[in-house]
């Protein structure tokens, strides 16, 4: 409930400045580090990460022990392109194959998005003080649910916040450079190859941001 009160707030408040005429930005090659946070203020996850745009591939690592004291320990290997996800255990040389129902990350401004509002967060009056950022409005049907994102002028995602159901989920950006730095990351370990997709259940949709809920 409180999910949904705060996503129709933001909505009302961000359609006071829309305009439809805005043109969606071209996503970039990203380094960087993402947090999750959930509902409970429980930090998920918080990782580097390498996004290759072009390709439309991922390489998620999350640590368990890291200070924050995530809940999750998880390395993902995502090739939204051809719908497939590695979930990796490194320890023991194992991985899953997945099979991607729903494509959508925090990663890209996907086709669909409805831009909402052009804000800056911080100051205008000082300088270096403020950061602008355009809002979009996300409509994610296979994951029942919605998403609002911000990202920057030079189109890097900076917050997105999904809501669905009794769900919410903050991912933020942060260290972000535009270049992947270390390519071989992106690469299927020499474990996971040939493996079989995993069949998925029934009903059920899979996506990137479901490890996370």
């Amino acid at each position: 409930m409180y999910a949904a009160v705060l996503f129709f707030v933001l909505m009302c408040w961000t359609a006071t400045t829309r305009a439809d005429h805005h043109q969606s930005c071209r996503p970039t090659n990203l380094t960087g580090v993402m947090s999750v946070l959930s509902l409970r203020n429980q930090v998920k996850a918080l990782a580097p990460y390498t996004y290759d745009a072009t390709n439309k591939k991922l390489r998620f690592r999350s640590n368990s022990s890291n200070p924050w004291n995530a809940t999750l320990e998880l390395d993902l290997l995502v090739f939204f392109e051809e719908g497939i996800l590695y979930k990796i255990d490194s320890k023991n040389q194992s991985c899953e194959k997945k099979a991607l129902q729903a494509t959508y990350h925090p990663f890209a401004l996907p086709s669909n998005a409805v831009y909402q509002a052009t804000l800056v967060f911080g100051s205008t009056s000082i300088e270096g003080e403020g950061i602008k950022a355009n809002i979009w409005i996300i409509p994610t049907p296979d994951l029942k649910g919605q998403s609002i994102m911000s990202l920057s002028m030079g189109c890097i995602p900076l917050s997105l916040m999904h809501v669905a159901d009794d769900t919410m989920l903050i991912f933020s950006n942060m260290d972000v450079e535009q270049e992947i730095k270390d390519p071989d990351l992106l690469a299927v370990p020499s474990y996971c190859q040939g493996l079989a997709v995993e069949e998925t259940p029934e009903g059920t949709v899979y996506g990137f941001m479901t490890e996370f809920m």
